[in-house]
């Protein structure tokens, strides 16, 4: 088909005046939110969550205070709602399917990196003593938070941000000590896992629609792949079949792939495996390392704050693809390691706790697919920072997803010794999960 010979049509004049009037918009939230934080300068993000030595104003109950509450109750109305739904499509047996509705259309002329801002302005505001136990309980009981792991006492957390991103009592997550073991680096719910397979490897999104691996670490992650001719095995029909569904999706442009893709089909080396854990608004908020390893490099991609719920996984093309991340890749002694920490509607603000200078959700005039991700190599070069297993990385405010890519040990080809190591995971769709718990195994078979 050739598109040589289009003709370019006028824009409307009711177009123009309609651009106008959402960027006019746009202008207007954008500068609200910048008044707003200079009136409430964000608190210090600390490494215990929580502020000893805050005492509050005890009469002051700032407008912030009702919004939160409002909030709360809107919230824990509509996860009631979803939650409903979800659980009789599972009762039935139904695995939701993609489908693009017009409320994802309507999502992308919402300025939520100006709405994400905001709302981190508001839960940084200190709140009074004597209402902070009634304001996190709430919280705690809209989204089946556990307040009996708080390493403080509630009135400790002088907002909601502190709150959000509280440390737990010592033994609350315990790590499995398997050596060969790789564990949880979040309290999530598993959405996906498994091993990449075939050229150009994918991640499932939702049945239906999958995204590029190379996509969500960025064009210049050392993703160990092969060209497809140095492949001796040849790919199962099912996989072809998979290549062929999600070729279309192989080549869309989007903010975290500027770059159109090599078109030389690479595949995976065998053992890469991929696992992708969801945090629910609920959820404990900091990531810690699953494994023994050294991070080289930081890459993160200034992009969109869709939701990352159930709904927007099956509405929103390339969620993982076009939020905003940041991720970070290394080695252990497995071979390849990645962490992918996706933002979300009002998670704009990631932050790295072995990079505490680094700023995410920062205002900027507009996204645009040329834009390439803003790196950090780790000193010293080719070694990095040296992470524990458990060590704590980084931390969300709310719920937002990790995408883990690593390579694990299996056996090469059929004819190697029987006694060689094989990783598995020991984990279902759909599970819960915790910090320290193991995600996968491998033996000598």
């Amino acid at each position: 088909m050739k598109f040589g010979g289009r003709r370019r049509v006028p824009a409307l004049p009711h177009c123009s005046r309609l651009n106008r009037l959402q960027n006019q918009h746009r202008f207007f939230f954008a500068s609200s939110v910048r008044r707003l934080q200079a009136k409430f300068p964000p608190r210090a993000f600390t490494s215990n969550g929580g502020n000893t030595d805050s005492q509050g104003n005890p009469f002051l109950v700032p407008g912030a205070t009702v919004a939160t509450i409002l909030m709360l109750g809107a919230l824990h109305a509509r996860r009631m709602y979803n939650d409903k739904k979800i659980e009789e499509a599972r009762e039935r047996g139904i695995e939701l399917e993609f489908q693009p509705d017009a409320k994802a259309a309507f999502l992308r002329l919402l300025p939520l990196r100006s709405i994400s801002r905001l709302w981190g302005t508001l839960t940084s505001v200190e709140l009074p003593v004597w209402l902070r136990p009634h304001v996190y309980k709430g919280w705690a009981r809209a989204f089946h938070a556990n307040l009996e792991e708080s390493a403080l006492p509630l009135e400790q957390y002088a907002s909601l941000q502190e709150f959000f991103v509280r440390t737990l009592k010592e033994g609350s997550r315990p790590i499995d000590p398997d050596p060969q073991c790789l564990v949880s680096p979040v309290d999530g719910t598993i959405l996906r896992f498994g091993e990449l397979k075939g050229v150009r490897p994918m991640i499932d999104q939702v049945k239906g629609f999958s995204y590029s691996v190379s996509s969500l670490l960025g064009a210049s992650s050392f993703l160990p792949l092969i060209a497809e001719g140095n492949v001796h095995e040849e790919s199962s029909e099912e996989e072809k079949a998979m290549t062929e569904k999600s070729k279309r999706t192989w080549w869309r442009i989007s903010l975290a792939s500027p770059k159109v893709q090599d078109p030389v089909s690479v595949s995976p080396i065998k053992g890469l495996f991929y696992c992708v854990i969801y945090l629910r608004p609920g959820d404990y908020h900091r990531v810690h390392s699953p494994v023994d390893w050294n991070v080289l490099i930081r890459r993160h991609f200034s992009g969109h704050l869709f939701p990352l719920n159930e709904r927007a996984t099956r509405t929103i093309r390339n969620l993982y693809v076009e939020n905003e991340r940041v991720v970070l890749e290394g080695r252990w002694q497995g071979g390849f390691m990645a962490i992918a920490a996706i933002g979300a509607t009002n998670v704009g603000s990631i932050k790295l706790l072995i990079e505490p200078e680094l700023r995410t959700n920062l205002p900027i005039r507009k996204l645009m697919h040329s834009e390439q991700p803003e790196e950090r190599v780790y000193e010293p070069e080719g070694i990095g920072m040296m992470l524990k297993k458990g060590n704590e990385v980084a931390a969300f405010n709310m719920g937002s997803t990790v995408v883990l890519v690593f390579q694990a040990p299996v056996p090469k080809s059929p004819n190697e010794n029987p006694s060689s190591p094989e990783f598995s995971f020991c984990v279902k769709s759909g599970d819960r999960i915790h910090v320290g718990e193991a995600l996968g195994r491998w033996h000598e078979l």
